[in-house]
């Protein structure tokens, strides 16, 4: 059975209720944790992107597209993932009340889960396809990182790649203080860098897909330190 199959019998099972489905997951793929990563984590793009959709009340091509960038799939799977999409746009389930079920398929179930903050990456992405995150979006993601259990630094440190305003913020994209001596900040970037490997996001079970996502935040990555190490030495 293929994955997308698997993933279809999890709708089924959860008898057309979004708010089942991740009990259905978790049950169905009990014995096999990285498909069960990889199916929350689809899930989780599918259906809380379709919920944030609804937050500033337009779907717009962009997004869609912006969607499918992140999360291909084969062309005749378009009506399964178009099944869920739609099942998650009209369940009358709050995204809070799913969103909390899906934190506790984190694989690390701490504070600042990556497997969670690689979800929030690829919400984040499809939001500002349009060329601009509407503040009921961000709020949206903001109570999802809530719920997440994300500290608000990480948060604001996720959005800095995102939401750029009048430029991104080197020290905040990094997670770091101006007041902070350069060898810290290097410390903090090598660990940036090695956290976001494309074998890391593997081992989290992050479909391959993404890893356009991941490049993306690296590139924002070396920006910031770059910029960063620039301004230092002409100090």
């Amino acid at each position: 059975m293929s994955f997308w199959e698997k993933l279809l019998n999890a709708v089924d099972i959860a008898g057309n209720a979004l708010s089942g489905v991740v009990e259905a997951i978790r049950t169905l793929f009990e014995g096999d944790p990285e498909t069960r990563r990889r199916v929350a984590f689809s899930v989780a793009i599918i259906a809380l992107s379709a919920k944030m959709a609804k937050a500033d009340g337009v779907v717009t091509d962009k997004e869609v597209n912006a969607f499918r960038e992140i999360f291909e799939f084969p062309e005749d799977q378009a009506k399964n993932v178009a099944r869920l999409y739609n099942l998650a746009r009209q369940d009358v389930a709050g995204y809070e009340a799913y969103a909390e079920r899906l934190s506790s398929l984190c694989v690390t179930c701490s504070k600042n889960c990556p497997v969670l903050e690689d979800v929030l990456d690829g919400l984040f992405h499809i939001a500002k396809a349009d060329g601009l995150i509407h503040e009921k979006e961000i709020a949206f993601l903001a109570h999802v990182a809530e719920i997440f259990q994300m500290s608000q630094e990480r948060f604001e440190q996720i959005m800095a790649r995102h939401v750029s305003g009048n430029g991104r913020d080197p020290y905040k994209v990094l997670g770091v203080s101006p007041s902070d001596d350069f060898p810290t900040i290097r410390r903090r970037y090598h660990g940036l860098v090695h956290e976001n490997h494309p074998d890391r996001l593997v081992s989290r079970g992050v479909p391959k897909e993404f890893h356009a996502i991941a490049n993306e935040r690296m590139a924002v990555l070396n920006a910031a330190y770059e910029e960063i190490e620039k301004e230092r030495r002409a100090a």
